[in-house]
């Protein structure tokens, strides 16, 4: 999997605040030793902003970081500002999106819940007019059209050589709720079960029968990177979205997911309740 701007910069955070911790050294202690702030230091161990080599070059020699990895994290620090193609945009994207775009960009797995419409990465264009058309009440409709182009856009992470495992556990009503009228919804469901033939593609409903289950709070997805402390939650908001990565967080989210996916119908039996609801439609 390619590795983006963001993980790379996270990544880069997260060893220098071990190698430091390692060393025993404070923040201060250790900024003063190379020639930068403390705030400065602090900044970039906590993934914020831009940072310079040369200083991630001295604070690994600081900390006596080994030739192999001084050498890996000041390649961590050259690549961090390289930008995806979302960058190129004529028209802007809400701020929220554009985290979204670059953290899928470099995700190793996705875990999704979804409660009230199928996952975005799963759907259909014109599924994905109505959607947005319903969400965004009064959206000129040019602007439907460009937040559309985008998702058509995130899917092809998913023919790629090597894509992400995308597992998603789906809510009855979201393969109940009829989107767009009964063709669309038809086209949807179709598109649904032919996704999950892929194999890097799994997709269990969780029927109503199941009662009150781990997420009844709403939607989410779990964007996995390359290693678990790059692993970020996001939560699906009105206007917008929620984005958090504190381990207690990740912990909670990781273990709703983990309940989830067994209270959900295996795949065979999933597979035959999305298709008995098509053929009803």
């Amino acid at each position: 999997m390619p590795v983006g701007p963001t993980t790379r910069r996270r990544q880069l955070g997260a060893d220098l605040r071990r190698l430091r911790e390692l060393k025993g050294l404070t923040l201060e202690e250790a900024g003063a030793r190379v020639g930068i702030s403390k705030a400065t230091l602090s900044r970039y161990e906590t993934k914020e902003g831009t940072v310079k080599w040369p200083a991630v070059d001295a604070l690994c020699r600081e900390y006596g970081a080994s030739d192999e990895e001084r050498l890996a994290l000041v390649e961590l620090a050259k690549g961090a500002k390289i930008q995806g193609w979302w960058r190129s945009l004529a028209d802007p994207i809400p701020e929220s999106m554009n985290l979204m775009l670059t953290l899928e960009d470099e995700v190793v797995r996705e875990d999704h819940y979804a409660c009230m419409y199928v996952p975005g990465l799963l759907q259909t264009r014109a599924y994905a007019e109505a959607v947005h058309r319903a969400s965004e009440v009064g959206c000129p409709e040019r602007e439907v059209q460009h937040m559309v182009d985008i998702r058509m856009k995130r899917q092809e992470l998913l023919d790629r050589d090597e894509p992400p495992h995308i597992w998603c556990v789906v809510d009855e009503a979201a393969v109940r709720r009829i989107v767009g009228g009964r063709e669309v919804m038809q086209e949807q469901l179709r598109h649904l079960r032919a996704m999950s033939e892929r194999p890097h593609i799994t997709v269990q409903v969780l029927p109503f029968a199941r009662g009150a289950h781990a997420a009844a709070v709403g939607s989410f997805a779990i964007l996995r990177g390359p290693k678990r402390e790059l692993d970020v939650v996001y939560v699906d908001l009105l206007g917008g979205g929620l984005f958090m990565e504190k381990p207690k967080e990740l912990d909670r989210y990781r273990l709703a997911f983990e309940y989830l996916s067994a209270q959900a119908l295996d795949l065979e039996s999933s597979a035959e309740i999305v298709d008995r609801i098509s053929k009803e439609l």
